[in-house]
């Protein structure tokens, strides 16, 4: 008996480090496949990375140079992070103050998404979209360095994240961050060809400078639109809460895409309130969802951040009642009955002028 118990517990033993080294070979080969995918990858983006280049980024930096600017990629120099990487805060030799994206090691997803702002932000040129300085092909991760933009962005400000300066943003000052945004994405959409469908228009991808001028960034998952067709079919890609329920259900990306997200950042102008928010009723989450059974109560007025309301004169309110009602129509279900974003720069540039004139006057 005693005999038996020894052998099954042998065998069972046997059985155990046979695992133990079937699995710690199956993981070996994992790791060395999805090393040789990342460095196919990794050898791809430079190749890429240089083609792209066609004497259109300013320049090529160097390791060196990129090290010295961000003390070796400090903590202290993070900016923020994501599925992609990590963007650090640098100043160059000549006291140019850059941010260097930087993709996750062996992420090859987050490779792809650096070579395509690559080619995207090659091809504009646009005061109020982010400005592409270069890159840094010489690490393993290629590295894409831009004009680094001081005021943090509209997401924080709406949403008091600190340590962004503690600005409440001006009923004015908000249209004119809506209308600057607007005439980015009308000249993605209108004067580059072919058209640029930026697909993850939000509050946190609208960066401020130091006017608190809006420039629109992050172009990771961008996609080339085609002059002689009306959308691209692509899976959905975007933000919960700002993502076209159509595009979403029938994987056609058009501009009227861009458009419904960035009727969900005129409402987060006009109320501060996010765009998904689980701290609201169950039904009211979403911001949309929210906004429109408001509006249908016809009680709009009700969520505009009091902080506007409370010195807002005549003018200033309807002008927030015409945005709000601008924002309903690039939330419209049905993508073609939406405005183009063309269209709504013109209709924030009036809804501008309308209160500047006040503001002069006052």
């Amino acid at each position: 008996m005693v005999l038996l118990y020894c052998v099954g517990a042998a065998f069972a033993a046997g059985v155990i480090i046979v695992g133990l080294i079937v699995t710690i070979i199956i993981a070996y080969k994992q790791r060395k496949n999805c090393e040789r995918e990342a460095e196919m990858s990794l050898t791809k983006a430079h190749r890429d990375l240089l083609s792209s280049n066609s004497g259109k980024l300013a320049k090529f930096f160097t390791i060196k140079e990129i090290a010295k600017a961000t003390k070796n990629f400090s903590k202290d120099n993070l900016l923020g992070s994501g599925g992609f990487g990590e963007v650090f805060k640098g100043i160059l030799v000549d006291g140019t103050s850059i941010a260097v994206k930087r993709a996750k090691l062996g992420n090859a997803n987050g490779i792809d998404q650096i070579i395509n702002e690559v080619r995207i932000l090659c091809q504009v040129n646009h005061r109020n979209l982010v400005k592409l300085l270069g890159c840094c092909v010489e690490l393993q991760q290629p590295l894409l360095i831009y004009e680094y933009i001081p005021n943090g962005t509209l997401f924080d400000h709406l949403h008091k994240i600190f340590p962004v300066k503690k600005v409440t943003l001006s009923w004015h000052r908000r249209l004119c961050i809506a209308y600057q945004t607007a005439q980015g994405l009308s000249y993605l959409h209108s004067s580059v060809v072919p058209p640029i469908y930026h697909r993850d228009v939000k509050s946190s991808n609208i960066l401020l400078d130091e006017n608190l001028d809006a420039k629109v960034s992050d172009f990771g998952i961008s996609r080339l639109g085609f002059s002689d067709v009306s959308h691209v079919t692509t899976c959905a890609q975007g933000t919960l809460g700002y993502l076209d329920p159509e595009y979403y259900h029938n994987f056609q990306l058009t501009d009227k895409s861009d458009v419904y997200s960035f009727g969900v950042v005129l409402l987060e102008l006009l109320t501060s309130k996010k765009a998904i928010d689980f701290n609201r009723g169950e039904e009211d989450v979403n911001l949309v969802v929210f906004a429109r059974k408001i509006l249908k109560e016809e009680r709009f007025m009700d969520v505009i951040d009091p902080c506007l309301k409370q010195e807002a004169g005549k003018t200033e309110l309807e002008t927030m009642k015409a945005l709000g009602f601008l924002a309903e129509s690039c939330l419209n279900e049905r993508k073609q009955n939406r405005p183009s974003m063309k269209s709504v720069a013109k209709e924030i540039e009036s809804i501008l002028s309308a209160v500047s004139s006040e503001v002069l006057e006052g």
